[in-house]
């Protein structure tokens, strides 16, 4: 297993990245639910900056196939090491937790699992239909790992159909080997290209700015996206988890966020959230129209 670089110091984070502790009465139900019945989210367990804002509209993020991934990721804090066996339950308590807390939309994401023969692609497949039969009013955004682009397990995605289906870029096209690692840039492409051509109406990628990029790097990815027919694009400041992971190059400024913002929708995205607390599923209820 390939170890992540270690950075020496942490540089000091912008005014412009202070978070708003989150408030509102559907946020405090929503917490309410989820500690009286230990219900796990992305939202929670990864301190999400736009919690608050996100719970407010009832969507909120959940991450299944366990907690330990089997990709190294330069970037990324989830835990690397050896899975835990499959808990083939999992659907069912996903979609429990989803009619309890009463969630309108729900971004179900997931751990890499290279370990496994579909790589979880029969969890999501049977995620997602568990959530169709217990709360068939909740809409769903999967996002997706790249299952080694592997056909047979895209397309049990797209047999469930999700309103959304979602897989991130994270990055531009030469930093990729070194923040993702076990990720292919074209083959990234490849899968989102691949979901648009077998009819998924509405696809999504998302990129994060602060690890050495260019700008004609970034205005570059967003063309390729555009090339392989993506709806929606998100692109946030990369925020380093420890002193084991990548360290932050830039801070992005608001002016320049925006500034991607705009070319992003002059080439006819159909939505692009571009700001420094943006993270995949910001906003993610609007990406439905």
């Amino acid at each position: 297993m390939e170890t992540k670089e270690i950075s020496t110091q942490r540089t000091p984070k912008p005014k412009w990245l202070r978070v708003k502790l989150p408030t509102g009465k559907k946020y405090t139900e929503l917490r309410g639910v989820v500690d009286k019945y230990n219900l796990h989210t992305i939202c929670t367990s990864g301190s999400c900056p736009n919690m608050g804002e996100c719970w407010g509209e009832g969507t909120a993020t959940f991450m299944i196939l366990g907690n330990i991934c089997t990709r190294s990721c330069g970037f990324c804090g989830v835990k690397t090491g050896r899975p835990e066996t499959i808990d083939w339950d999992e659907p069912e308590k996903v979609a429990r937790s989803i009619k309890l807390m009463n969630i309108k939309h729900a971004v179900i994401t997931s751990v890499d699992r290279d370990d496994l023969k579909d790589m979880g692609s029969i969890i999501w497949a049977e995620t997602v239909k568990a959530i169709r039969r217990m709360s068939p009013g909740t809409t769903l955004e999967t996002l997706i790992p790249d299952f080694q682009g592997v056909e047979r397990n895209i397309d049990r995605i797209i047999e469930v159909n999700p309103e959304i289906v979602s897989h991130n870029m994270e990055t531009v096209k030469r930093l990729t080997r070194e923040v993702r690692i076990q990720a292919k840039y074209e083959r990234s492409l490849e899968v989102l290209r691949y979901l648009k051509e077998q009819g998924i109406n509405r696809t999504k990628s998302g990129i994060m700015l602060g690890l050495g990029e260019t700008e004609d790097e970034v205005i570059q990815t967003l063309h390729d996206l555009k090339d392989a027919r993506i709806d929606v694009v998100t692109i946030g400041q990369y925020l380093q988890p420890s002193k084991q992971h990548l360290p932050v190059k830039e801070f992005v400024t608001p002016e320049q966020f925006k500034k991607y913002e705009e070319i992003g929708l002059d080439l006819g995205f159909r939505h692009v959230e571009s700001g420094a607390l943006v993270r995949s599923s910001y906003k993610a209820w609007k990406h439905l129209t």
